[in-house]
């Protein structure tokens, strides 16, 4: 297999399943087609039908393989434990359903964290006794999606969450068994945290099993970053540009993954605010032809 590019619902700013200014589901498998994708993500668990036959048969209307899923829920937060499972059993199942590979574990945006997104050094720290309890959550869900429903599962950081700055992530991969825990790398979000996407790839290329294809308008980056803007309203100034408009290297992201011999899914993320982006299937549009222009097929 080569390297073949998908989208996500988050393209479409569909971030939870349940908010009333999502578009439907059919229109966004719709749109990710008509954009010329094979390929797209199931999104936040609920947005898409859970009964298999359902999603299914829309999946084959348009031509489309489900790639994999994001369990985007508080793992930082010992209280959320519960809703964390649910989403990641229901995620999981989900996959299995209709053969889609990829599990993504995402710490989602803690109150305690968004002041300090893309500010590493002013960031607060989780004490050892709360690190130690919130990695083995990471790692429970990890190796259920790995040892029960054979799913290849990464972890992703992101911003405003306590997975976000490269060394609590390379502390993770340290801690957590690499048969259970691969990488999905998101080349935004690295890039948000003030951290080199492309430098970090070439240290972990071993460890990354599945990338999220995101860039980062850097003025935009700077403005949020000095003024403290809260994620989902950075998201609706701009913050993730079409690819190749903001300062990730993608020739030397491609170059990396064609030298590694990396195959499989490469899935391109636009977070945007759903009633705030005028065009989002011609922005999928535009990326994807730019992912072509540099080589990608």
């Amino acid at each position: 297999m080569s390297i073949r590019i998908g989208n996500a619902p988050c393209s479409w700013g569909v971030e939870f399943a349940q908010d009333p200014r999502n578009p439907s589901w059919q229109s966004v498998l719709k749109d990710c087609a008509d954009a010329g994708y094979k390929g797209i993500e199931l999104g936040p668990v609920g947005f898409m039908p859970e009964d298999p036959a359902i999603l299914a048969d829309a999946l084959a209307e348009h031509d489309l393989e489900l790639i994999g899923g994001v369990v985007f829920r508080a793992f930082h937060d010992p209280a959320a434990w519960e809703d964390v499972q649910d989403g990641a059993v229901r995620t999981c199942k989900a996959l299995k359903a209709h053969g889609a590979k990829h599990l993504v574990l995402i710490d989602s945006i803690s109150p305690r964290r968004a002041p300090t997104a893309g500010r590493a050094s002013e960031a607060e720290q989780m004490d050892l006794a709360e690190w130690t309890a919130y990695r083995d959550r990471i790692a429970t869900i990890a190796k259920m999606g790995a040892e029960d429903y054979g799913l290849t599962v990464g972890i992703h950081a992101h911003a405003a969450g306590f997975m976000d700055f490269e060394p609590e992530l390379e502390q993770l991969l340290d801690e957590v068994d690499e048969k259970i825990l691969k990488i999905c790398f998101d080349t935004g979000h690295h890039s948000y945290a003030g951290f080199d996407p492309v430098a970090f790839m070439k240290r972990h290329m071993d460890r990354i099993s599945y990338m999220h294809f995101k860039d980062i308008a850097p003025d935009v980056k700077a403005d949020v970053i000095a003024k403290r803007t809260g994620f989902y309203d950075a998201c609706g100034q701009g913050i993730f540009c079409n690819l190749g408009d903001g300062d990730v290297d993608f020739p030397a992201v491609r170059q990396l993954l064609v030298d590694s011999g990396f195959e499989g899914w490469c899935t391109v993320e636009q977070d945007c605010d759903p009633t705030l982006d005028p065009d989002p299937v011609g922005d999928a549009r535009k990326n994807r032809e730019y992912l072509e222009s540099i080589g990608f097929n």
